[in-house]
């Protein structure tokens, strides 16, 4: 019978990870091919668009705007490797149990990837996904974006879920 505590979950959490990034670049070419920049496709009126915005910022466009886009652009090319990097090496750490933790990196690691894609080959992270509840207008965001707040909404599930002592 197999030892459980040697078990590898690696593959399958490198494949969520992988689903992550695939469904990232579909949605984004998707986008880019029927929608002209700038534009948007009203789904359900007052609530939910699909948009065609490139956001050469960070999160909410955060330096989109910035004196020295280049130097905007290559920090956070930086910061997104660094997190590939230290979000893998967790990975790797956990890859031991399928858990909240593993899922929630893995998500973590597709989401990073996917914008860093869009980072480093177009200079800009294509956003495409609007919405508004009531008065208030979310930053319009995307695929990898959502996984990154799904998994961060995992690992905070998992820190304040009651832990039991064995």
């Amino acid at each position: 019978m197999p030892d459980r505590n040697n078990r590898n979950y690696l593959g399958l959490l490198l494949l969520i990870s992988a689903v992550v990034v695939l469904l990232d670049r579909i949605t984004k070419r998707l986008v880019v091919a029927h929608l002209a920049a700038g534009s948007t496709h009203t789904v359900i009126p007052g609530i939910f668009r699909i948009s065609h915005v490139l956001n050469s910022g960070a999160a909410f466009s955060a330096f989109a705007d910035s004196a020295s886009p280049g130097a905007v652009r290559a920090g956070l090319i930086a910061f997104s490797v660094a997190a590939v990097l230290i979000v893998s090496y967790m990975l790797l750490k956990v890859r031991q149990s399928l858990s909240l933790t593993s899922i929630a990196l893995a998500l973590i690691l597709g989401g990073a990837i996917g914008n860093l894609y869009d980072r480093v080959v177009y200079h800009y992270v294509i956003d495409f996904l609007e919405v508004h509840i009531v008065h208030y207008h979310w930053p319009d965001f995307n695929i990898a974006d959502s996984a990154i707040v799904i998994g961060a909404c995992l690992l905070m599930i998992e820190i304040f879920r009651p832990q039991s002592q064995s």
